[in-house]
């Protein structure tokens, strides 16, 4: 097998986390570099198993620090960049654009001048992965059509306008200097190790401490939800096997209301803990809608299954069990996330480097 030093930036999160633990695992020629700045949402618990691992380093920088990951690339003769890292949670980017402006926008620019300057022109066995979202498309009516790879951009919150930015930034990096760049846009992700402001974990955990269950509006709008790993597979073929300049969608086949979304979180969670049905239903509390809230999204990943091959690997009751479980059998690693513990053990870390 050939040698690879292929960064991952955000691989601390939650689909970073998941990403960087199948590589370190399947590739043991490569290494795996984890680039994480460890705001909120990053947490090297994620990865408490793969950590000693021989072909794994992690790298506590900014991506905004242009200065510092062209040092790591040239040091470190970095061929492959997968650049998942970026501010994700729709209401907070409702409240503080800025963030996810400097985060969204400026860092993956950051990150691409890096490469351009570390790979000089010479782009033989180069790429540029850049993780995107069915954000950017804007919204779909009740009306079976899909998001495919040609639909045109229209981002409805300041966190999709920030991907769609980036999105672009990418892709005119390809265009006018030849960088090899593939653009991937994604549904819904759930799963373990996500962040519990995301509604499955949040949700989750507000069932097993029997809190209210906030449902925005009616609880009428539609995603399309896939499962974490089978996105990280889906990375990973195509970081292998994509087509450079290409853009695919990764979505599940995988529409449901949030509203059902939530039944079954209740219905699944009650049931683990051995309570009775229904016991918990009277949590569902339906608050003002989302500002600018997008009715539907819905991927057609068809070009990824005809193309590469690649498909989901489990449905979603299955899924969200296993997901629910997890949860359940982890509440330390969410107690400690929701307290915010692990911020403060990171900062006092890293004071002193």
């Amino acid at each position: 097998m050939e040698k690879r030093t292929i960064i991952v930036t955000g691989g601390a999160g939650f689909i970073g986390s998941h990403l960087v633990r199948l590589l370190v695992n399947k590739y043991p020629d490569y290494h795996i570099i984890n680039v994480d700045k460890l705001t909120y949402a990053g947490n090297l618990a994620n990865l408490k198993d793969i950590e000693d691992k021989p072909n794994y380093s992690f790298e506590r920088l900014d991506i905004c620090d242009f200065d510092a990951i062209l040092a790591l690339m040239q040091r470190e003769h970095v061929d492959g960049v997968i650049h998942l890292a970026a501010e994700s949670h729709v209401d907070r980017s409702i409240k503080d654009p800025f963030t996810f402006a400097r985060t969204n926008v400026m860092g993956t620019l950051s990150m691409l001048q890096a490469a351009k300057a570390a790979w000089n022109g010479e782009w033989e066995g180069k790429l540029f992965y850049h993780i995107s979202t069915d954000e950017v498309y804007g919204a779909l009516q009740f009306d079976g059509t899909l998001f495919t790879e040609d639909t045109r951009y229209d981002p409805h919150s300041p966190y999709s306008a920030s991907k769609a930015s980036s999105d672009h930034f990418v892709r005119a990096f390809h265009d006018t200097f030849g960088m090899p760049t593939i653009v991937t846009n994604c549904s819904n992700n759930y799963g373990p190790y996500q962040f519990p402001e995301k509604l499955i974990p949040l949700f989750i955990n507000n069932i097993r401490h029997r809190k209210p269950l906030p449902v925005y509006g009616k609880g009428e709008n539609v995603r399309d939800w896939l499962f974490v790993e089978d996105h990280a597979r889906a990375i990973d073929i195509i970081f292998h096997k994509g087509k450079p300049g290409d853009t695919y969608n990764i979505g599940g086949f995988n529409e449901w209301k949030n509203i059902d979304i939530i039944k079954v979180l209740i219905r699944t969670t009650d049931e683990l803990l051995g309570r009775p049905e229904g016991a918990d239903d009277d949590l569902i509390t339906f608050v003002t809608d989302r500002a600018g809230h997008d009715l539907r999204y819905a991927i057609d990943s068809r070009k990824l299954q005809r193309e590469l091959g690649w498909e989901p690997s489990l449905q979603f009751e299955e899924g969200i069990r296993k997901t629910v479980k997890w949860y359940l059998d982890n509440q330390d690693w969410l107690d400690n996330v929701t307290s915010g513990d692990y911020q403060k053990y990171y900062e006092q870390m890293y004071k002193n480097r």
